[in-house]
């Protein structure tokens, strides 16, 4: 593991514990799900998107779903 790998793997598990988030973190797919935003619609909406979707978690809806809700939504606007 490279120390940029690591200190993003601390960074995440450190703000979780912080936030007092204590379910696993779904790093790939949001990674995934933000990039596809920042391509396919505007940069700027990758983290806005990454925060609504975990907001509407903890309102929830299922994580795979606000995923599937968000990929919808980038082939609509295709």
């Amino acid at each position: 593991m490279t120390d940029a790998s690591q200190d993003f793997e601390d960074w995440t598990t450190g703000l979780a514990a912080a936030l007092g988030v204590q379910d696993e973190v779904p790093v790939t797919e949001l990674l995934d799900v933000t990039r596809e935003v920042a391509h396919g619609v505007t940069r700027p909406a990758g983290p806005i998107t990454t925060y609504l979707i975990g907001l509407a978690v903890a309102r929830g809806l299922p994580f795979d779903q606000a995923v599937a809700a968000v990929r919808a939504r980038i082939a609509d606007q295709a």
